[in-house]
């Protein structure tokens, strides 16, 4: 019995630990910045970067959308954690807006290093970055034009 409960209050230690380290990496901005590069650079190192590793102008230009990339992820987790707090619909807004942005820079990206092609919306004869592009616009501007009740 006595080993079940050391057991049981072992693991309950471990949960609140693990618990409130994610909890202060969450509330720590630049913790979280940091995480959130160490993430995007690991997952795109293999298919991004070191392909083009040798090619310096077009590393450049591929560090260029990875850092606009790490920017949208961490704008996305902060305003999901700031619409997780208030609940707000202003802050639903904006975090679709971001979200939005991450993927047309995801897009940009592959783009950029020719893993895609241009996805063309025949009906509009558009990009569909450009289309992903208004609806994020949109999405910033519904969510600073709304009035709250």
């Amino acid at each position: 019995m006595y080993l079940n409960h050391a057991i049981s209050h072992m693991y309950y230690s471990i949960m609140q630990t693990g618990r409130s380290s994610v909890r202060n990496v969450i509330s720590n901005k630049p913790k979280l910045f940091g995480l959130i590069s160490i993430l995007v650079i690991s997952a795109l190192a293999l298919p991004v970067i070191l392909p083009h590793f040798a090619h310096p102008t077009m590393i450049y230009h591929i560090s260029l959308h990875i850092v606009s990339l790490i920017l949208a992820v961490f704008l996305s987790c902060v305003s999901i954690f700031a619409y997780n707090r208030n609940r707000n619909t202003r802050m639903l807004f904006m975090m679709f807006g971001f979200s939005l942005l991450a993927v047309v820079e995801i897009l940009y990206l592959f783009h950029s290093t020719a893993n895609i092609q241009d996805i063309i919306i025949p009906i509009v004869d558009a990009e569909f970055s450009h289309i992903i592009l208004l609806a994020m616009l949109t999405l910033f501007g519904i969510g600073v034009l709304k009035v709250n009740n």
